[in-house]
């Protein structure tokens, strides 16, 4: 066979002489290139466009993110569940030319833009866009790009549907462990007792609006004895369907006191929960510091909280037992891998919230599997059969008996969206142009804002 003065083969038999002919056979050499993406180069890769396209129904409306480059491949990301799209488009001028490689760099340009809750959803969804878009380009999932796994699947809970009747919460609850979950969770509010007289103490007249619109401390609202034995009873019946070796957690108590908190907490600590979450504001690091110490059950916070430094003060001072960030929301997925292994300095475990799109549940996938002290991650569609459809080329069903198997595809793991199946649950166009974000005219740069100033407000 004549070889090219500059072929691959050239090179390692001119290099090594007969010793390549020894090692190297022919089959060999011909399969180097194989596992290269020779479609993409990553040193010229550049954005070129960002689209979006919004799903109903995923359980909620989840914005989807694409970047285009100049090299064919697109990179997928989701913003926050039931956030506004505009979140991603107004970053699209910030973005456009860069190589999307450079993710920190890019997300240090953009994490500005972002703010607790949904509003950091924008930020977040690019930023895993990118990093499927690097794994494309180099081939790779996205685990290795953050230093590789520590499991091969990752353990998951589910929501469970309320019912007022204990035995029904308790059968909803066993049915979740029959699918083969190893952890479960109920929603534990004072709406399941509120309208039995004399279990809820609130000022008269005060409407759901006002409590919403109000801090848990500021409400008013506290159990009574007898509220907290009906809650209690939800809880020990639950307990006697699915046994006490199987973690249960508990979410969305209501807007209830600090005081009332530790009453229910100190009620539940003989049930063994596997976590009370969010009872007050995630920002009150003392008050959930006072309720962590003063009851026996754990304690957990985080879905709400934009960038790693509000998990790392709550982490410092013990605050709670363990952190749940969600990963559209912190900022992305190198930024939760940050979390953990922050968290993990001070022995606090990290649990993740997910609540997306088969889109967002993979960038939780690939952040769980890279992080040590990851114990449990939220899913959240259980019960949309067409959920796990919206991708394709992941293994089939993404949610098998309480786990989810780590994808070892490039980028995010999957090889396409479903096109006809997206386009029945569309709210808007599908990824249709958008040539009107292209400039955005802003004096954003990052060395004029002096330090500790507060936020940035561009005129």
């Amino acid at each position: 066979m004549r070889l090219k003065p500059n072929s691959r083969r050239s090179f390692l038999t001119k290099g090594a002489g007969s010793l390549a002919a020894a090692f190297w056979a022919d089959d060999v050499l011909d399969a180097l290139p194989q596992n290269t993406n020779t479609n993409s180069k990553p040193s010229d890769l550049k954005i070129t466009d960002l689209r979006m396209a919004t799903v109903n129904g995923a359980p909620f409306g989840e914005p989807i993110i694409r970047l285009d480059t100049n090299q064919g491949i697109s990179g997928y990301g989701q913003d926050r569940d039931g956030a506004s799209p505009k979140y991603a488009l107004m970053l699209k001028s910030r973005i456009l030319g860069e190589n999307p490689c450079s993710v920190d760099k890019i997300f240090r340009k953009i994490k500005q833009f972002g703010f607790d809750a949904r509003q950091g959803g924008g930020v977040s969804g690019v930023e895993v866009a990118l990093w499927d878009l690097a794994g494309k380009a180099y081939g790779v999932p996205i685990y290795q790009m953050l230093g590789g796994k520590f499991r091969d699947k990752i353990r998951c809970y589910a929501d469970t549907d309320t019912s007022a009747d204990p035995k029904e919460f308790a059968a909803r609850l066993k049915a979740r462990k029959d699918m083969g979950f190893t952890w479960l969770k109920m929603d534990l509010g004072i709406e399941l007792v509120e309208k039995t007289p004399g279990t809820i103490t609130r000022p008269a007249g005060q409407t759901d609006r006002d409590v919403n619109n109000t801090e848990h401390m500021f409400t008013g609202i506290d159990i009574t004895p007898k509220g907290i034995e009906m809650m209690a009873d939800f809880v020990a019946v639950a307990r006697e369907a699915v046994g006490m070796e199987i973690p249960i957690s508990a979410d969305h108590f209501g807007h209830i006191s600090v005081k009332a908190c530790i009453k229910l907490g100190k009620a539940l600590e003989k049930y063994n929960m596997g976590w009370l979450e969010d009872m007050i504001p995630w920002q009150r690091t003392d008050l959930w510091k006072f309720i962590t110490d003063s009851i026996d059950v754990p304690t957990l916070t985080g879905e709400d909280i934009f960038l790693k430094e509000g998990f790392i003060e709550l982490a410092r001072n013990h605050a709670v037992d363990m952190v749940h960030p969600d990963v559209l929301t912190t900022g992305g997925i190198l930024e939760t891998k940050k979390i953990g292994d922050a968290c993990q300095e001070y022995g606090v475990g990290m649990c993740i919230h997910m609540a997306e799109s088969p889109i967002g549940a993979l960038a939780a996938v690939h952040v769980a599997a890279a992080t040590e002290n990851f114990m449990v991650m939220e899913i959240h569609s259980v019960e949309v059969p067409w959920w796990q459809d919206l991708v394709n080329g992941v293994e089939k069903p993404i949610m098998n008996k309480g786990f989810v198997t780590v994808p070892s595809g490039p980028g995010l793991g999957f090889t396409t969206l479903n096109e006809d199946l997206i386009r029945q649950h569309l709210d808007g166009g599908y990824f249709e142009p958008t040539p009107e974000w292209d400039r955005d005219r802003s004096n954003d740069r990052l060395w004029s804002r002096k330090k500790d100033s507060g936020p940035i407000i561009w005129s």
